[in-house]
């Protein structure tokens, strides 16, 4: 049996900090293990330089170290081809990759579809599309924060060309089942695309039984450092897709008046790349393997199930949570509100004003009351303004859940929460 506790040494930052800190902002980004911070060490102690052009022996180090990275992360989500992952800066840059790429072969009239629950991610890119008349659609989620797949079905028509869904949501936790919504892509013509962000950290993922056709994730959100991502890609597809960047490297022939270019991944990742973000990377994945994801998920939905429970012990009167409550389809993110707090008038989907009734505790209030018992959470609408607004929210306080965090941690996250609800009665 794993020891969670035992984890939570390989964690500089949290020994640092002593019981002082409950992190629980894992959605936003995860702390990073001395094995992950060692691997960056040693790659600029003993292995800088720059990857792919140089041919002496250094050079040729470095890009073997790179190179394999690229190999390893692959294998991670079940990738057979190391030459489909092509690394970004993050999801939000895989993402804008691919709206960009594919918006070349989209045309007016053409449709996508998309979720409520959308990351703004992973609707942001694809509204610049509107520009050429192409249209966006959403569909909707059910009152338990589950995806409404009747509506799903019925907004997936012969126009639609591209599917884009969130795997796991960062607001609701909900876990959509991305192969049942692959095949109804596929079998509707459509290209299927999966915004990993809250899933590839999480639990097991493996793209081949998934059957997505396109796959994005970042580095910092499962131990590995800032400034890098994935973008996997089935190789016909991806190749396919024209270059999002221009410059070094991502081509094959420049001449003066035209260019030819590289092939993939070497054709989406011009100039320098994060070398130190991929090997850093790869040492996250190492760990986790180390872990194994079952195992990381069954963690989480212990934590998310012991925090439901406490909910209904501790039966705080205005306590209100979201997503849920079926953990096989929960991932370990819990949202919630201390009080209902509502638009009273919109501009441009811009909230102007909220109402404050009796005792209700506005979420940054509550944020800010946690952190003074050393309990960090995120408040805010979390980059997915139209789900708080289908909720009919204009914020909320959201709970995080990470491999190095506890049932102690949920336990001192209710009794803090007693104590902002004494102080707004």
């Amino acid at each position: 049996m794993l020891s969670w506790q035992q984890i939570k040494g390989d964690f500089p930052l949290l020994i640092n900090k002593g019981k002082n800190l409950i992190f629980l902002d894992n959605a936003a980004t995860t702390q990073k293990p001395k094995q992950v911070i060692d691997a960056i060490v040693d790659y600029y102690t003993n292995w800088n330089s720059n990857v792919r052009r140089g041919i002496y022996r250094l050079s040729e180090e470095a890009t073997d170290h790179y190179e394999k990275s690229r190999e390893n992360i692959s294998n991670f989500i079940g990738s057979s081809d190391p030459r489909q992952l092509a690394f970004v800066r993050n999801t939000t840059e895989a993402l804008n990759l691919l709206a960009y790429s594919m918006g070349h072969n989209l045309h007016e009239g053409d449709e996508i579809l998309l979720t409520i629950m959308e990351h703004h991610s992973n609707i942001v890119p694809w509204q610049f599309l509107q520009e050429k008349g192409v249209k966006l659609k959403f569909a909707d989620i059910n009152e338990d924060g589950t995806l409404d797949m009747e509506d799903f079905r019925n907004k997936l028509t012969r126009k639609t060309k591209v599917v884009s869904v969130t795997h796991c949501s960062n607001l609701l936790g909900t876990i959509n089942d991305a192969a049942e919504l692959a095949k109804l892509a596929h079998d509707n013509g459509s290209l299927f695309i999966l915004d990993g962000a809250q899933s590839v950290p999480h639990m097991p993922v493996d793209v081949e039984k998934l059957d997505c056709d396109f796959l994005a994730f970042s580095g910092h959100k499962m131990l590995g450092p800032m400034g890098i991502g994935v973008l996997y890609g089935k190789y016909d597809l991806l190749n396919g897709l024209p270059p999002f960047n221009g410059g070094g490297e991502m081509i094959s022939q420049v001449y003066t008046d035209h260019s030819t270019y590289a092939d993939a991944p070497e054709k989406f990742e011009a100039g320098t790349p994060n070398v130190e973000g991929a090997i850093g990377l790869s040492a996250a994945v190492d760990y986790l393997r180390n872990i194994g994801m079952d195992e990381v998920r069954s963690h989480e939905k212990d934590l998310i199930s012991y925090t439901l429970k406490k909910e209904e012990e501790h039966h705080i009167d205005i306590l209100k949570s979201y997503g849920p409550r079926d953990m096989e389809k929960r991932g370990g993110i819990y949202t919630f509100n201390l009080g209902e707090f509502n638009p009273l008038s919109m501009s441009e989907g811009l909230i102007n004003e909220q109402i404050r009734v009796g005792s209700n505790v506005h979420p940054h209030d509550v944020a800010t009351g946690l952190d003074s018992s050393n309990v960090a959470v995120r408040a805010g609408h979390h980059c997915a303004m139209p789900l708080t607004h289908r909720l009919n929210v204009v914020a909320t306080s959201r709970a995080s859940y990470y491999i190095y965090n506890s049932r102690e941690d949920v336990d001192l996250l209710f009794e803090s929460l007693e104590k902002i609800r004494r102080l707004y009665a």
